[in-house]
């Protein structure tokens, strides 16, 4: 684990108030690995069928809860506000193994009785009395990987499930949650704007709270990265994407994020703590964590490889790196955040999350408003339709 530099210049530099913490939980498996996915995830087959071996998830609890543990001196008496738990595929694992580490983490940080708690889920994984036992364990939010209800888009995602899959799993959903995400995709191979849009309204038919309208990418080290399959060209994207927009807009969904769209009072309180730069602890194989203190921030990273995290958690700690953000950082890691926020944010926040005086981020924001990208009207600030459209050039201005 690498030591903590502090920076030069930051003698006078301090927090007055640590920001909200969350809890987010990592699970490396799934039943096959997809061949857009960049995350941490590792195909469970050669285990014996499509199901993670018991003594394995077993041991996998156990390991989370004593990587909680070792968090727990940076963290000492602030309450814990959400927890989100994202793969890879969570709902590989049992409803007893989530009753076993929900309790656990209870009886090791304050949970507030009101808090968000998500499980990441894919159709292909949907068992209505397993979901039933998530829910009883005090699991109050889903997030379901449907992509498309497309069966041919599907295919060329390579997901494990189908059409109707996919609708059985919004049934069971909607049995035992009144709060669940669905996740679509657009921009998929060879996919046309009435495809995407259709992907969309049957989204919408399916009543859930929040809806999550991605970009198919090509990520480094995937399988779509080395084998580019027929995308549709960047207009036809830029098409997909603000037609997406008015009909989720019509359906009286909010678009508060770049990818984001809630119902009115369903926004994702776990990913609004990452957005407004709040602090995060991340347990589990390849988790981040960003934890504030009045007088640094650091950044947390787990090994990644199950394995190797299992075998260093068994010998006292899984950290593979920590490192302080410096204060140059700062701004840029700031605003990577923030401008996600459709509906901006106020210049107060940046000295509230960062230490940092205003001063430091007025000059570029008056460069990008300038331009129009951003638009500011006293100390509030958010990125323009353009601003939008071309938020990495808007990044980058940051970076210096």
């Amino acid at each position: 684990m690498s030591a903590i530099a502090m920076p030069v210049g930051r003698a006078n530099w301090g927090l007055t108030a640590l920001p909200p913490l969350a809890l987010y939980i990592h699970f490396p498996w799934c039943v096959k690995k997809c061949p857009y996915c960049d995350f941490n995830s590792h195909a469970v087959r050669g285990q014996g069928g499509d199901g993670l071996d018991p003594a394995l998830e077993a041991q996998y609890i156990d390991a989370l809860l004593r990587d909680l543990e070792t968090c727990l001196p940076l963290v000492w008496g602030r309450p814990v506000t959400s927890i989100f738990m994202g793969g890879g595929t969570p709902s590989l694992f049992s409803a007893q193994s989530m009753d076993t580490l929900l309790a656990g983490i209870r009886a090791r940080v304050k949970l507030l009785p009101d808090s968000e708690i998500t499980l990441e889920a894919n159709p292909g994984t949907f068992e209505a009395a397993k979901f039933a036992g998530y829910r009883e364990a005090g699991i109050n939010r889903l997030s379901i990987g449907i992509q498309s209800f497309n069966p041919a888009h599907l295919k060329a995602l390579g997901r494990i499930h189908n059409d109707d899959e996919a609708l059985r799993a919004v049934e069971i959903a909607h049995r035992h949650f009144d709060n669940f995400n669905l996740d679509i995709m657009y921009a998929l191979p060879q996919q046309t704007l009435e495809q995407a849009l259709s992907d969309i309204d049957r989204a919408i038919d399916c009543q859930s709270t929040h809806l999550s309208a991605y970009h198919l990418t090509l990520e480094p080290n995937t399988l779509f990265h080395r084998y580019p399959p027929n995308l549709p060209d960047d207009d036809m994207a830029a098409d997909m994407q603000d037609a997406i927009e008015e009909r989720l807009a019509a359906a009286g969904f909010e678009h508060y994020e770049t990818s984001a769209f809630a119902k009115p009072g369903r926004r994702a309180r776990h990913n609004l703590n990452y957005w407004t730069f709040g602090d995060y602890l991340g347990i589990g194989a390849g988790a981040h964590a960003k934890i504030s203190f009045p007088d640094k921030i650091i950044r947390q990273m787990r090994y990644k490889q199950p394995g190797e995290y299992l075998q260093q958690m068994a010998a006292g700690s899984a950290v593979q790196t920590e490192e302080a953000v410096t204060l140059e950082q700062l701004p840029f890691e700031f605003m990577l955040n923030l401008l996600r926020l459709t509906e901006g944010f106020d210049l107060t926040l940046f000295t509230e999350r960062t230490g940092l005086p205003i001063t430091k981020l007025v000059h570029e924001v008056e460069r990008a408003r300038a331009d129009g990208l951003l638009e500011r009207e006293l100390n509030h600030v958010c990125p323009t339709a353009r601003g939008r459209r071309f938020l990495n050039a808007l990044l980058e201005r940051f970076l210096t």
